[in-house]
């Protein structure tokens, strides 16, 4: 059978001896259109023109799209082959098309279906030689770009360790999702990157990247768009301007500048794009996704129809009424409101907003409502724990191994089985019992210290011969010249320092121990240094590391327990709650979502929001819309009043989505005395959600002093002077309750509760 993406040089059509049916052939049987609501047929039959379809979460989109499909097919307004269509996952381009050919039979082999890569790499195969390459170019992984970078880094004499390879390739590839080829860059882009040599780097890599025959993903589409671009290839565009009547586009609001350039380009003649998405699910800026795509969508395609999907057929009314209330706070988005799909929906259970004392009660309450949830017959499989960072996994994993209910974290590893914390437990094991010559073997050279395969080679070689374990091995080969002076000096300094850490097991506290190790060893600094979008992630597990030690009496202790936990590995088909982060769940969906950690710098982030300012903070909110609407029939929000993040103690306020969360769909709960009581307003909580960063703050039961002072017996008056760590010295105005009005003698007026100020 011939494949039908094997196009010849004469063009894009099929070969006459493969004719391609369309079932069923007349436009009337197509029963598929009778089970769709009024909306979702508009979509489907609004062929001509420009169209947005905002899709909102569980209204059917993924039924809208392929039935549009078939539609365009089966009516006979273009064949196969005119029709372009894209996704953003190969898994939702395969499932696109077995669900069209249920509807159309073999047709829907010859669509242009895929991803962007896909279909980049389909088109630039057929004029590579247009910039300088072979059809047969290799496309590289990311361990490969960046090994060529460094080389090339090394080659211009560029320090590595102050401007770290993988930051100006991530710095790159940010470029090429905005379409800017090199010569396109401009120096107030480039910044003082690599000192000033940013864009001299770039068009390096470039043309090293040609001599090798080789892309990157962010070629695909780039050397596309220079191809369609050139006006002296302007044939080229028009062919494909000519082919596709018909273009299609999923997950529109998550496309980048590159993609959005190359879809209009695509659609100029036709003007039959039809794009869908939802602004208010827009949440991957940080991989290059601009949501400005879909919100100027009318103004890019004037005339264009937009059509809103507002019937929801996943969640209960409740749900829908808080997801629709939070992302009304939102400024820049389209508007839309969901509402049940089904007639005569009960209105389902209201979300609960549980506060709680600390992260452990957290997980220990979250834990228990599951197994409330599993004996009222819901299955494990469809539960689901949403964090908004990867660091707080850890309590709710150690929770539900306690209990015995299984569970799964999806898009990722279990918080024991991660690089970072394999490597942290390596080190502590080393230091704990000396003869663990796999551990040392894991650490021994990490980070790197200029040890080869020729030193470690020598360490077995002699640890068979003399029967001891590698660190005797080791210690006895510094003493000798059997390695190079180098490797006998950095193995002698590390032979060292697990001597001096082994002397401090009995006398210093085993997490102060654990952190001094990370320090010392060179490890945290390591991953400080790297600048990959998962270093500041593998930062935060390895202090939630350290933070765990808390709650054993010894580091050997600890390590027993963990041991324990790697061997706590359940059936894989056996039914599993699932953790995943919010980012993660998008596309899901459960009858059971809890959603906990809703505190100010947790959710929404501190650092999103140091670094985003407001647009941060709406596509935070728009990560608790998609948070809400993955449950179908129940969500559990949670927050507690302290914190240990990053092994401090820290009075945590409630999120100020909490805040914005509509009374009337919502039941909040917290301890007696916990926020001001047991049942207390939002508003009430915490006056000043949306102005205070939490101190940090220890615990009653640990010994070292508190942040902030304790109140004066009868309380704050006003004229009475204070102390903010933050805001620092001032007066206070005002009283009410737990609230204070404070005049700052630099920050201003400002509100704040009485527990972060100290008399001053």
């Amino acid at each position: 059978m011939p494949d039908p993406f094997d196009l010849d040089d004469d063009g894009p059509q099929p070969s006459p001896s493969a004719p391609v049916q369309i079932a069923p052939p007349p436009a009337m049987a197509m029963p598929w259109l009778d089970g769709l609501n009024a909306d979702q047929r508009r979509a489907v039959e609004a062929t001509e023109g420009p169209v947005l379809v905002l899709s909102g979460a569980g209204t059917g989109k993924t039924r809208v799209l392929t039935t549009r499909l078939a539609f365009i097919l089966v009516t006979g307004k273009a064949r196969p082959w005119n029709v372009l269509a894209v996704t953003f996952t190969n898994k939702a381009a395969r499932e696109m098309r077995e669900r069209i050919a249920t509807l159309v039979g073999p047709a829907a082999e010859q669509l242009w279906l895929g991803t962007f890569h896909a279909l980049g790499v389909r088109m630039l195969r057929r004029h590579a030689a247009l910039v300088g390459l072979e059809s047969n170019f290799t496309i590289l992984d990311t361990d490969d770009q960046l090994r060529l970078l460094k080389q090339l880094m090394d080659a211009e004499r560029i320090d590595g360790k102050k401007w770290p390879a993988q930051v100006l390739l991530s710095t790159i590839q940010r470029w090429k999702d905005r379409g800017l080829a090199p010569q396109r860059v401009s120096a107030g882009d480039a910044g003082d990157l690599a000192g000033g040599r940013a864009i001299a780097l770039y068009e390096l890599y470039q043309e090293r990247l040609k001599a090798l025959n080789a892309c990157d993903f962010g070629d695909l589409l780039l050397h596309c768009l220079t191809i369609f671009q050139d006006p002296a290839h302007a044939g080229i565009l028009a062919d494909y301007q000519q082919q596709f009547r018909y273009i299609l586009v999923d997950e529109y609001q998550d496309t980048n500048v590159a993609q959005y350039l190359w879809l209009r380009l695509l659609a100029q003649k036709h003007k039959n794009l039809c794009c869908v998405g939802d602004d208010d699910q827009s949440i991957y800026s940080w991989r290059g996704a601009e949501v400005g795509n879909i919100l100027k969508f009318e103004q890019d395609f004037p005339g264009a129809q937009v059509i809103r999907l507002e019937a929801n057929y996943r969640s209960t009314p409740a749900i829908l009424a808080t997801a629709s209330g939070l992302i009304r706070h939102n400024q820049g988005r389209l508007g839309k409101t969901l509402r049940p799909g089904h007639q005569h929906a009960e209105a389902g259970e209201r979300v609960l907003v549980r506060g709680l004392w600390d992260g452990e009660e957290e997980a220990r309450w979250v834990v228990e409502e599951i197994e409330a949830q599993q004996r009222a017959g819901t299955r494990l499989g469809q539960i689901a724990i949403l964090v908004r960072a990867g660091f707080q996994t850890r309590e709710f994993e150690e929770r539900l191994i306690t209990t015995g209910v299984a569970y799964k974290v999806v898009g990722g590893l279990r918080f024991y089985e991660r690089q970072e914390i394999r490597d942290a437990l390596a080190y502590f094991r080393v230091v704990v019992q000396r003869a663990d010559d796999l551990a040392f073997e894991r650490i021994v050279n990490l980070p790197k210290r200029g040890l080869g395969d020729a030193s470690l080679q020598a360490m077995h070689v002699l640890a068979r011969r003399q029967g001891v374990c590698l660190t005797e091995a080791a210690a006895q080969l510094v003493q000798t010249d059997e390695l190079k002076p180098k490797a006998r000096s950095v193995l002698a300094a590390l032979l060292g320092d697990f001597d001096r850490w082994r002397s401090m097991l009995d006398g210093l506290p085993h997490p102060e121990l654990a952190g001094t190790i990370l320090d010392e060893s060179g490890y945290t600094g390591m991953w400080q240094q790297e600048r990959s979008p998962d270093a500041q992630g593998r930062l935060e597990n390895l202090k939630e590391l350290v933070a765990a030690l808390e709650e054993y009496d010894s580091l050997p202790g600890f390590l027993e327990h963990v041991s324990l936990v790697m061997e706590n590995d359940e059936r894989s088909d056996a039914e599993r709650v699932s953790i995943m982060t919010l980012h993660g769940a998008k596309g899901l969906e459960f009858d059971v979502v809890f959603l906990p950690g809703w505190e100010e710098g947790v959710f929404p982030h501190q650092r999103a929001l140091a670094e985003g300012g407001v647009k941060a903070l709406e596509e935070e909110r728009r990560l608790a819309y998609v948070g809400l609407t993955r449950a179908r029939r129940r969500v559990f929000i949670s927050h507690a009043a302290n914190r240990r993040i990053y092994n401090q103690w820290q009075n945590s306020l409630p999120s100020r989505f909490i805040e914005e969360l509509p009374a009337d769909s919502v039941d909040r709960l917290a301890e007696q005395g916990l926020f001001g009581g047991a049942a207390e307003s939002a508003t009430a909580w915490a006056a000043s959600w949306n102005s205070v960063t939490p101190v940090r703050r220890q615990r009653q039961d640990v010994t070292t002093p508190s942040v902030a002072g304790d109140a004066p017996d009868d309380g704050y008056r006003p004229g009475d002077r204070v102390f903010h760590q933050k805001f620092g010295y001032g007066r206070v105005l005002g009283v009410d309750g737990n609230k204070l009005e404070i005049a700052f003698d630099k920050a201003g007026q400002k509100k704040v509760i009485d527990s972060f100020v100290a008399p001053a």
